[in-house]
């Protein structure tokens, strides 16, 4: 028997129309564009079904509050389908993927994020490799967890970032291995999956309730007075996208004690590096320990976007501060490395 997939469109610019001022999304537009590519019904593709939100969005114009309804929607038909496919813009795409693990507890199946950097409906596009391949894993590999697919490589959701906005290789992993790479033939990388639970426990949702948290990048000659101003409002979370390794500059002083007041009133402020490689130590040097003696917490080797959704999550739990900081550092979803 042929594997179920429902195809979750989002929006983004896979499924977009060209409109009076650009590409925009259409709704039933992707639909007819997937009745008109035969490779969709060859024999050896799962069979599908479209689902598609109302409305459509640029994925620029996504929130937290549109991840719920992805979420929601995987979970109401979870029993009927054998893996998920989310059509999603590439903007806020890395977003999303690294909050649905946050969000899927107990997770079994595949739930695939795809989308494209030229729409379906032009004759030269990324769209058509990006959607049959994502289709054909999440139908017929064990990948249980979410996972990001573009331009031939299978990332895990909360280790993807959007790397570039014009190559089709959109999309890298930088500090975990890729899951699977599609060239002549589909190869997963078993090793770096995460494990099977066989629990029977059904599938959960966790609800997100974003608090006040933002991300703030450091810059040389950044003023207190300019970080003053940011912890000034009603702030829970702080991403701090800091230098290399977890270094601010320590000669700022007055730098270092607003922070430290901020976390000493309950502000919980995550260091992650600004390089696209790489993790925060804040023992490699001088200027990265200050940094940790003013409690701020190293977020290791998560990405940004990693770092903002678990904040989310970990501040939708109603624990209290010190769990919170105590389960920054610990990794729930593989979003950081052991």
């Amino acid at each position: 028997m042929k594997p179920r997939l429902l195809l979750i469109h989002v929006g983004g610019t896979i499924g977009m129309a060209a409109g009076s001022r650009g590409f925009m999304p259409q709704p039933g537009f992707l639909l007819e564009q997937l009745d008109r590519m035969p490779e969709i019904q060859h024999p050896e593709m799962p069979s599908y079904e479209l689902m598609e939100s109302s409305p459509l969005l640029d994925s620029s114009n996504m929130t937290p509050s549109d991840w719920l309804p992805i979420a929601q929607t995987i979970q109401s038909n979870y029993a009927e389908f054998d893996g998920f496919v989310v059509l999603h813009g590439t903007d806020t795409m890395a977003y999303t993927a690294s909050a649905l693990p946050l969000m899927l507890r107990g997770l079994r199946k595949p739930v695939i994020l795809t989308g494209s950097q030229i729409p379906l409906c032009q004759i030269r596009n990324d769209a058509r490799e990006n959607l049959i391949t994502a289709m054909m894993i999440a139908g017929y590999y064990r990948v249980p967890e979410v996972c990001l697919y573009f331009a031939g490589r299978l990332l895990r959701g909360c280790r993807s970032t959007k790397m570039s906005a014009h190559r089709f290789e959109a999309f890298d992993s930088p500090n975990y291995p890729w899951l699977g790479v599609a060239g002549t033939s589909i190869e997963i990388n078993e090793a770096a999956l995460l494990p099977i639970t066989w629990d029977e426990q059904p599938l959960q949702v966790q609800r997100l309730t974003p608090p006040n948290i933002g991300t703030l990048r450091l810059f040389p000659g950044i003023t207190a007075a300019v970080v003053e101003h940011f912890l000034d409002q009603p702030l829970e979370g702080l991403v701090l996208e800091a230098y290399g390794s977890g270094n601010l500059p320590s000669n700022n002083r007055p730098l270092l004690e607003l922070l430290d007041r901020a976390c000493q009133r309950g502000v919980v402020i995550v260091a992650v590096t600004q390089c696209g490689h790489g993790k925060v130590c804040f023992g490699d040097y001088e200027t990265g320990r200050a940094m940790g003696d003013a409690g701020v917490i190293s977020g290791r080797d998560m990405t940004v976007e990693a770092a903002l959704t678990k904040l989310f999550y970990l501040h939708s739990l109603q624990r209290e501060k010190a769990e919170i900081r105590s389960l920054v550092e610990q990794n729930l979803v593989g979003e950081l490395s052991e």
